[in-house]
């Protein structure tokens, strides 16, 4: 970086230890987006604190303040804050929080804005922990008594991150609900009691170089690079809401490999229990696709068979399911048609579940056989639009009339239908009435996933009383955040999303 000022942070380290006599080292933390009054006043002001300042920015990827940010790089960032007179060094940190950075760095006195005074406004917790840091070597933390502006209203109102139909939206949105209403939504799910029912699938992507065609022959050649696997279907929801309550299970079909069931364990979460039906003579359904350095999906592979019989037979499970639905608060069938629940497993699903939320995708291995008709009866509908129009039979009236007649038809409290970059459309018996939301996402890495975001966290919020165009909220920004990730690489973390929330309704 051009600025002699900038240090890795391990010469930080180095640098603190040679200066640090007789001095009084000070130490600032933050993402510094976008420079402003609010910030430099806070600087000059830490610098009266003590003779030498570092300031610290959190590096790129650790930045979860949602779409857009940050708008400057990390390298823009730290060259902004080394142009100040009152800064000494500033340095890029590659961390979530700063409690390593403080144990490397020792700074006398640590500062913060006013903002961060009141520890309870804090979502990520962070700051609590930064301060035991502190005190753990006899430190000191101050709190800056300065003009504050908000950088995300700033950037919200003043750059172009959305469009102004999303601006208006999100004006609208904010001027009804606060921040603080959406991080109470999503705390009041921690006791909500989950079973997910469905399809367990590995997804796998084969990481491709393309070659183009082959000398002899139509062929596409590609070379092979890497390959990743992930827990998808049933698996992927199930840690999704293992995030937000304490207490989930999980009931799916694999196959008795060894290695199947190993895969599934180390990649779920540590809260969900797990209860698996052996197949007799099918693999657990695995999705291979092929993929450029783009991300472009360029081929599919399916590994499954369509009819799979289980070891002990189906009764067993039956018996399971009578004896076991009603004690869950939210039932969420994540029913991909790949054979594992059987129409004797819907009839249960609609006739014991206290609250049920279901979506029935269509993909390659089902198209034109699998639609949401096939349960009688759901409190929540999650379904892309191509799911919905093909349930209705309708490929051309206006959505809101196919969408009230699915909603009709299964005597649903709730339907929302996912529409890709267009966000989202859904209907409630709560106020009676139909409503779009825009999407919130303005980068989209990988789509994969996204729709089981949805179902995962819309489905928990209305299942625990949360009001229908909050919850819709809050599941329309979960997406936005999947469609930021590889596949399902990750599960949605509470913190970040109500980060992203936070940002959202600046």
């Amino acid at each position: 970086m051009s600025s002699e000022k900038i240090y890795t942070i391990e010469e930080l380290k180095k640098k603190v230890n040679e200066i640090r006599l007789g001095k009084k080292i000070v130490l600032c933390h933050g993402t510094f987006d976008l420079m402003h009054t609010g910030h430099i006043k806070y600087l000059q002001r830490a610098k009266y604190e003590g003779d030498i300042l570092i300031v610290t920015v959190t590096a790129d990827k650790y930045v979860n303040k949602g779409p857009g940010r940050p708008v400057f790089s990390e390298k823009l960032r730290a060259e902004n804050l080394s142009a100040l007179e009152c800064v000494n060094y500033v340095a890029i940190s590659y961390s979530n929080t700063a409690e390593d950075l403080l144990r490397k760095i020792c700074p006398d006195v640590y500062v913060k804005g006013s903002d961060y005074k009141d520890h309870s406004n804090d979502v990520t917790g962070n700051i609590a922990k930064e301060i035991a840091v502190i005190k753990s070597y006899g430190g000191r933390v101050f709190y800056t008594n300065e003009i504050t502006f908000s950088s995300s209203k700033l950037l919200n109102e003043y750059f172009d991150v959305f469009s102004p139909e999303t601006k208006n939206y999100l004006k609208d949105f904010s001027s009804k609900y606060s921040d603080i209403d959406a991080i109470q939504a999503i705390d009041s799910l921690s006791r909500l009691k989950v079973l997910v029912i469905g399809d367990s699938i590995i997804d796998e992507y084969h990481y491709v170089t393309t070659l183009g065609q082959t000398g002899k022959g139509n062929i596409f050649s590609v070379q092979y690079q890497s390959e990743e696997k992930f827990a998808g279907g049933s698996l992927a929801v199930a840690n999704h809401v293992s995030q937000f309550t304490n207490s989930v299970d999980l009931f799916t079909g694999i196959d008795s490999s060894e290695d199947s069931e190993k895969f599934i364990r180390k990649n779920l979460n540590k809260n969900i229990n797990p209860i698996f039906a052996y197949f007799e003579d099918a693999p657990t359904v695995t999705k291979r696709r092929y993929v450029d350095s783009d991300l472009n999906k360029l081929f599919e592979v399916y590994l499954y068979k369509e009819k799979q019989n289980f070891k002990g037979g189906e009764d067993q499970f039956l018996f399971w399911m009578r004896k076991n639905l009603k004690k869950y608060d939210l039932v969420i069938s994540a029913d991909f048609g790949n054979g594992f629940i059987s129409q004797k497993m819907v009839e249960l699903l609609c006739s014991e579940s206290n609250f049920l939320a279901v979506n029935t995708q269509i993909n390659s291995g089902n198209r034109g056989y699998h639609v949401i008709n096939r349960y009688t009866k759901a409190n929540f509908i999650s379904l892309n639009e191509p799911e919905l129009r093909l349930a209705a039979h309708n490929r051309h009236d206006p959505l809101e009339n196919v969408c009230k007649k699915i909603f009709t038809d299964l005597n649903a409290y709730y339907i929302g239908v996912t529409r890709g970059n267009k966000g989202i459309v859904y209907y409630s018996k709560e106020d009676d009435s139909y409503h779009e939301m825009p999407a919130f996402s303005t980068r989209v890495v990988d789509r994969v996933g996204a729709g089981d975001t949805f179902l995962s966290i819309a489905s928990m919020c209305v299942a625990g009383k949360v009001n229908s165009n909050l919850a819709s909220f809050i599941g329309n920004v979960a997406a936005a955040m999947n469609v930021q990730i590889v596949c399902n690489r990750e599960s949605i973390d509470p913190i970040n999303l109500k980060k992203y929330i936070t940002t959202l309704l600046k």
